[in-house]
Order: C-alpha cells, then structure tokens, then sequence
C-alpha cells in the first residue's frame, strides 16, 4: 500500500467483507473505524468503489440493505458486495507485514483489521511498528538533548509529541505481550519447547509411577 487509494481499497474490502453495504453506510463505518484523523469523503469513496468494481473485487446491486433500509425508503439503493476475487485481494493485502505496514499513513487501518489478520502477521506489524517508533523516540530525545535554540512554544511542541510517542511505544509493548502471550502463554515459551517441556513431564511421572508400582508387587 503506497499511496491513500490504496489504503481506502484495504478499509473498503475489509468492512465488505463483514457485511455488504450502501455508500452511505461505507462512509459512516470507514468514519467509525478510522476516526477523526482520518476524513473520508464521497469524493474519494465513489471513484475507489467503481474502480474496485472495475477490478471485479466487489460487485454492486440496486437493493436495500436490510429491512431497517426498506421500511426507511422503498426507493431501492445500491449495496456493494465483496467478490470471491475481493476475498481473495483482501487476504493478500492483509497477508502483507513489509515496512509499509506500520508506516503512519497504513497503520491505523491495519490495526482496524487486526481481528481479520493471522497473528503471525499482527505481530510482525506491532513489533515494526514499535521499532519505528523506538526510533523516532531516539530522536525526539537527541533533539531536546542537543537544545537547540527554540522558543517557547517550540519547547512545549516538543515535550508534547515526545509525550504522545512514549506512550505510544509503552502501547505497543502491552499489545505485544498480549499477543505472544495468547500464543505461548505468559512464560512467552514457544509451542515446540513447551510441547517437548510437557511431553517430559508426562514420561517422568509415569516413569515415577512405574517405580512405585513395583515394590507393591514383589511385596504381595
């Protein structure tokens, strides 16, 4: 994902793949998912729905909704659905865990579809993501370190976004140790060495078992 069309194209798919949707109900959800920060308009839904259209990921028919569409206007709307070929791209797209992935302008939606993603790949993205922010705290620090001649204000900007960066990086840490610890508990041992720890527990106790039935044998 190099650019904001592609971006939306991964945040359209993603919410069609839940449940077909009518533009305007696109809007409102990708506004829910996204936040503030990021505005989409139907100048920039419309042209990416008709070009996915084009593509064959989504297909579109002139129907409600659903029955709470139908008893609001019997005039029949257009609903997008996701295409076998659009399940196909999202997957693709959602498989990816390069750079680009935790970059500022991917990132939010990629988390947004974190429930979709394989935890392989979530992963990846979170620990990426959190070097990069590791990186740009290294140098927000190096900065007001240095002090450089600012003024106030500039002062203030500065404690503020190395604020909001700590706290991000602090964020990151907690979501991946949860996610490792939802994959190989919280000793953060990996499935292999735990299986081959409990596998020998297992032969040990019987082993030890063994060997107290025995003397109770030869006694009898």
């Amino acid at each position: 994902m190099r650019n904001r069309s592609q971006v939306l194209e991964l945040a359209i798919l993603g919410l069609l793949h839940a449940a077909p949707m009518h533009g305007y109900q696109l809007r409102k959800r990708l506004n829910e998912m996204l936040g503030l920060l990021r505005p989409f308009s139907y100048g920039s839904l419309y042209p990416c729905l008709k070009a996915l259209a084009g593509q064959g990921l989504i297909a579109s028919s002139d129907e409600p909704a659903d029955r709470a569409a139908m008893a609001v206007s019997r005039r029949g709307k257009i609903v997008y659905r996701l295409t076998a070929e659009g399940r196909g791209r999202l997957e693709s797209l959602l498989g990816e865990a390069g750079p680009a992935s935790w970059e500022d302008e991917n990132f939010d939606v990629r988390f947004a579809l974190f429930a979709q993603t394989d935890a392989n790949t979530r992963l990846l993205i979170l620990e990426g993501r959190r070097a990069r922010m590791a990186e740009r705290l290294d140098g927000i620090k190096g900065a007001i370190r240095r002090g450089l001649p600012t003024d106030h204000y500039t002062q203030e900007l500065q404690r503020h976004t190395l604020e909001q960066v700590e706290r991000e990086v602090n964020w990151l840490e907690h979501l991946i140790n949860s996610e490792r610890d939802a994959r190989w508990g919280p000793s953060g041992a990996a499935p292999a060495a735990a299986a081959a720890s409990a596998t020998a527990a297992t032969a040990a106790t019987a082993a030890a078992t063994t060997r107290k039935r025995i003397p109770q044998k030869e006694h009898q």
